[in-house]
């Protein structure tokens, strides 16, 4: 066999040992390690499995990503997001779906302290759901509000896919993070407008709150807000300001969050331990699968399969805009079987060179990768979101019931990243402002 050959035979192993659920990270560490044994030589490939590894962890930029999930871990176990949920309550009370959109705008407050959307839907699925419940909200429009709206976690910044995306392209995480800005404030008002269309046409979905909330309570309850805005400001506030840099970010995003929850008095020893848990095993999950994607690029590259599929598709003068619909395609179906994550890193060392001969920015194309991610955390037959929330309200509503709950929202979805495709400029306004 040729080298190009032994590579493509490679991808096509790859994806036969994912498909028999082979953990993602150890079937692109095999598979990577085998080729380039059969290429270069065991030497070579010993010596990869120990210079890769090590080049990647030590990555300065990575080691933001266990800062910003103990960020995230904190805020969730001490509950910080509490607070804006019931102010968000109080002040939309009189409007239709309004708990519906407090929990919109619940999830993108606390998107921007987290970046997971796992643990945003399962933070507010905890505090949103029952209370919308309680108001006699049909069971789809609270799920399905809460599992889409933890998609807003990793598109608002600080986000973890970005973080990795911006390491393993080589490109700008600051800016990554200003496109996702753009786009996950689009689609929380996307979101938004469907709740109130929804509501509007099917008042039965969402009854109304027929109680007064003096406005002395709403201004009260405007003070409950303050931890989670804080540590909002002190990241965001230094972060595009320049003080700092997105790898301090998150060391100093981490201690603000434990000072605030302090001062709050939310923060136990016993919710700080399991938040320094899951911190430690989110990060060793991530490297495994990252140290993977690694070799996976070295074995592509030395076999020049990569190389091959990328002149493959540009190389037949294929018009861009089919190559991209090709991508979406790809990433779409894979959302529906693969964690947002290990399906990024999995295909980047061979999407990548195609991105490049296309001659499109890679801070664009990081932020439509996102959104096609997130995407597929609500879309059958594997939405992780979904299932989250089915694991917070248990037998309330079936998961077949959580997904219908969550048909218009992809509509709202695939509206965006239309609007992303077409308008590259809604991406890239706010990266291009200051150069």
């Amino acid at each position: 066999m040729t080298d190009v050959q032994v590579g493509l035979v490679g991808i096509g192993l790859l994806l036969t040992l994912i498909a028999l659920r082979v953990p993602i990270g150890i079937c692109m560490i095999t598979v990577s390690f085998s080729g380039i044994w059969y290429l270069m030589g065991w030497n070579v490939a010993w010596g990869s499995l120990g210079v890769i590894p090590y080049q990647f962890s030590t990555n300065w930029v990575l080691s933001s990503v266990p800062m910003f999930l103990l960020l995230g871990f904190v805020c969730y176990h001490a509950r910080l997001t509490e607070g804006l949920f019931r102010a968000a309550r109080m002040w939309l009370s009189g409007v239709p779906g309004g708990l519906a959109i407090s929990g919109i705008l619940g999830c993108a407050g606390f998107a921007s302290v987290c970046g997971s959307s796992v643990a945003c839907s399962a933070a507010m699925g905890r505090i949103a759901v029952p209370e919308m419940m309680k108001q006699r909200y049909s069971a789809e429009l609270a799920t399905g509000t809460v599992a889409a709206g933890g998609t807003i976690g990793a598109l608002i910044p600080p986000s973890i896919i970005m973080i990795l995306y911006g390491i393993i392209a080589q490109t700008s995480i600051t800016e990554l993070f200003l496109g996702g800005v753009t786009i996950g404030l689009l689609t929380m008002f996307s979101y938004i407008l469907v709740i109130l269309i929804r509501v509007k046409l099917n008042p039965a979905l969402a009854p109304s709150v027929k109680e007064a909330i003096p406005r002395a309570e709403k201004m009260r309850a405007l003070k409950d807000v303050w931890p989670i805005v804080l540590v909002m400001l002190g990241i965001f506030g230094g972060l595009f300001s320049g003080i700092f840099t997105p790898t301090e970010a998150g060391a100093i995003g981490a201690l603000l969050s434990c000072v605030v929850a302090l001062i709050a008095r939310s923060l136990s020893w016993e919710r700080f331990k399991n938040a320094i848990l899951e911190t430690l095993l989110t990060t060793t999950a991530l490297l495994i699968i990252g140290i993977g994607a690694s070799l996976l690029q070295r074995f592509l590259a030395l076999s020049g399969a990569g190389t091959y599929i990328s002149e493959l598709i540009i190389g037949q003068n294929a018009d861009i805009v089919w190559v991209l619909l090709g991508i979406v395609l790809i990433y779409l179906l894979l959302g529906m079987f693969l964690e947002p994550i290990g399906a990024m890193l999995l295909t980047l060392p061979i999407v990548l060179p195609i991105i490049n001969s296309a001659e499109l920015s890679l801070v664009w194309f990081g932020v439509v990768l996102t959104k096609l991610l997130e995407i597929g955390m609500i879309t059958p037959p594997v939405g992780m979101n979904v299932f989250v929330i089915k694991g917070v309200v248990g037998n309330l509503i079936s998961t077949t019931g959580i997904f219908k709950g969550i048909f218009w929202f992809l509509v709202a979805d695939f509206v965006v990243l239309l609007l992303m495709m077409c308008f590259p400029d809604l991406v890239l306004f706010l990266p291009n402002w200051g150069k």
